[in-house]
């Protein structure tokens, strides 16, 4: 039944809820593919999503390698930024950067995680939680209305839905994460060869490592082209 008090959502927060028939698994996965190769406008939409992910990404990694954040920017044509502080170069800058285009199957493979072990609702209000704290980063008006936006509809799923519709919502939502994340690699790689820009990840971390930017587009694909098989072989074959 649809939460409807604190008491109910707090129970449910810390109960296993059982798996979804193996269709429903399969179904949300190939939804989430077709959303992710359309190249349409739901993509274009859904797209959003995965820079809220990659720049999130920056942002911890830059936390978590004692640099000082200074503010996120979500643009409507589906690029960010991220800003920090510290020492333009070492170790700590070559992860913030790297963290960006690895975050989205990072993210896509803990959702994974949550739900072989039930956590539905978890995996739900845990997503909820992670966006509050970036909206305290953002620092452009599209940049709220994109993460309120998803939080938004996060919450009304969680909050006002039956558990069949939180299961398959939370199931949709961590396959796209997972097959999203390949795609904006293909289009970096894309937009390298068409408009080479000393700005993209790829290219800064080619200056700050001496290794090339396209290697580090391999990188980029071959971690998340992994992630994606290892998320298929839990979600479908465990």
């Amino acid at each position: 039944m649809a939460a409807n008090s604190f008491s109910q959502v707090w129970q449910d927060l810390f109960s296993v809820q059982p798996d979804p028939p193996l269709w429903v698994v399969i179904a949300t996965g190939a939804v989430a593919l077709l959303v992710v190769v359309s190249g349409g406008r739901v993509w274009r939409v859904a797209r959003n999503v995965v820079t809220i992910a990659h720049e999130g990404g920056h942002a911890l990694a830059a936390l978590l390698s004692g640099r000082q954040l200074s503010g996120i920017r979500l643009h409507s044509d589906t690029s960010g930024v991220t800003v920090s502080r510290g020492r333009p170069d070492g170790i700590g800058m070559i992860v913030t950067i790297l963290a960006g285009y690895t975050a989205p199957a990072v993210v896509g493979l803990a959702g994974i995680i949550l739900l072989t072990a039930g956590r539905i609702t978890g995996l739900l209000w845990i997503s909820i939680l992670l966006l509050a704290a970036m909206l305290l980063l953002i620092r452009n008006v599209y940049g709220v209305v994109a993460v309120v936006g998803t939080g938004a509809v996060v919450f009304a799923v969680s909050w006002w839905t039956p558990s069949a519709v939180q299961s398959f919502f939370a199931y949709l939502f961590t396959w796209f994460m997972l097959f999203a994340s390949v795609r904006p690699v293909f289009e970096l790689q894309s937009q390298r060869r068409r408009h080479p820009s000393p700005h993209s990840d790829a290219d800064q971390l080619a200056r700050l490592t001496g290794v090339p930017g396209t290697m580090w587009v391999m990188v980029f694909a071959v971690f998340n082209l992994a992630m994606v098989g290892l998320g298929v072989w839990l979600l479908l074959f465990t």
